[in-house]
């Protein structure tokens, strides 16, 4: 069949034979709005992916950039450092309420996934365990789309299709009172690696119960593997301060972050490597065979190390909790609206459930069907397992939860008249 379009670019994650060109080609952003080769200018209601929390065009975080850009156009991180990346890393660790010892870049939360499963692997090499290769992802979890990442997310993703590798890979459910968790800690807890969990799932807006995250970390101490808390989506003010898992008692023993991270300005991600980790390598003198070319540049790092002082400048524990608040009303208000169901989620990162008429919950296509509806009205949201995801920017006023409000609205309606629910 011949393109309608003819783009030179390969669309990520769509069929490329029936792309909407005019409508989802996108010629500026501004603030909390995207304008469109159609004319349309549309509110962005999902922080471009979860990653523009404090808004589109930030004018001191792009001036950072393009001074740094002007000091040093490029420096790598292949055995060498650089000024910014040293002064990033402090900044970085600086943050979290828990103690980090060091920071590693990458370019990416996929990629940043397969170096922390890497990393995993390494320590335990190191600490004369080489049986402990097993990763545990959760049930329906994202964590990226490398050939790793992919095999670690819990969401069907089409890893058979790619042949994936996944004999290494084990996924329980969190929301079973840790009942799985227990239960392949019985079988298989000494072979157990590395436990990674996103403090509430990026696919899905899930919240992972405190009683769950209690559990895991009773069972590290008994067994001995590593925690990582994936705060790709839910780092940066998203969930509420920097970070979600600063709310554990217990300190994960590697933080990944990306998105908010540069406000999306940047191919960027971060892991914060806890002493446990650190102190084993320097003990063996051991070198981590992990590099990305783009990671940790200046332009970069100064992104960083912007955004943090604009998300502090503009006192972002405040913004969230009026956004957050802001999303309660506008979650409210739609509940009236029909087939639209219970949410998920929390803070500034949150689901909508749907009903088809039936009351079952919409294939991925009807989820999509939804969402290109609501598009047309106006607004950006992002598709979820049978919900609609909302992930605003720190930044929404009452008046863009308004216009969200009445985009999202006529769209649920123009896909009620279409049969979208049928």
């Amino acid at each position: 069949m011949k393109s309608r379009t003819q783009l030179p670019l390969w669309v990520p994650l769509i069929s490329q034979h029936d792309f909407e060109a005019a409508s989802y080609t996108a010629v500026s952003a501004q603030g909390v709005h995207v304008a469109f080769e159609d004319g349309q200018r549309r509110l962005c209601a999902k922080s471009g992916l979860w990653n523009t929390n404090l808004g589109y065009g930030n004018a001191q975080i792009a001036e950072s950039i393009a001074k740094e850009l002007e000091t040093a156009s490029y420096l790598p991180l292949f055995r060498t450092a650089h000024g910014k990346a040293i002064e990033a890393s402090k900044a970085l660790l600086e943050l979290p309420k828990h103690q980090f010892e060091r920071v590693l870049f990458s370019t990416s939360g996929g990629a940043a996934n397969d170096a922390v499963m890497k990393l995993a692997r390494h320590y335990f090499v190191l600490d004369k365990q080489p049986e402990r290769k097993l990763v545990i992802g959760l049930s329906g979890s994202y964590h990226g789309l490398t050939f790793g990442s992919q095999a670690l997310s819990g969401d069907d993703l089409g890893q058979a299709v790619y042949g994936v590798d996944r004999r290494n890979i084990r996924h329980i459910r969190f929301d079973d009172g840790g009942v799985e968790l227990a239960q392949l800690m019985r079988r298989e807890g000494h072979r157990v690696a590395l436990v990674v969990v996103e403090p509430v799932l990026g696919s899905g807006a899930e919240v992972v119960p405190d009683a769950f995250v209690a559990a895991l970390l009773k069972h590290r101490d008994e067994h001995g593997f590593l925690v990582v808390a994936d705060e790709v989506a839910t780092g940066f003010g998203r969930i509420g301060g920097w970070f979600a898992s600063d709310e554990w008692r217990e300190a994960p023993d590697v933080v990944v972050t990306s998105k908010g991270l540069t406000n999306g300005t940047s191919a960027c991600a971060a892991l914060l490597i806890g002493q446990r980790i650190t102190q084993l390598f320097d003990n063996n003198e051991a070198v981590f065979v992990h590099g990305e070319t783009q990671a940790g540049t200046p332009a970069t790092c100064a992104a960083i190390l912007a955004t943090i002082s604009e998300m502090e400048r503009l006192d972002h524990n405040t913004l969230t909790q009026r956004v957050s608040e802001g999303l309660d009303e506008l979650i409210t208000k739609l509940q009236g609206v029909p087939r639209v169901g219970e949410s998920s989620g929390r803070g500034c990162m949150r689901g909508i459930l749907l009903r088809t008429k039936s009351g079952s919950s919409p294939s991925p296509n009807g989820v999509l069907a939804v969402v290109r509806r609501i598009h047309q009205a106006g607004a950006i949201v992002q598709p979820g397992p049978g919900r609609i995801q909302l992930l605003p920017a720190l930044t929404y006023t009452q008046e863009n939860f308004e216009e969200l409000h009445a985009a999202m609205v006529d769209g649920l309606a123009r896909a009620e008249r279409d049969g979208v629910f049928a």
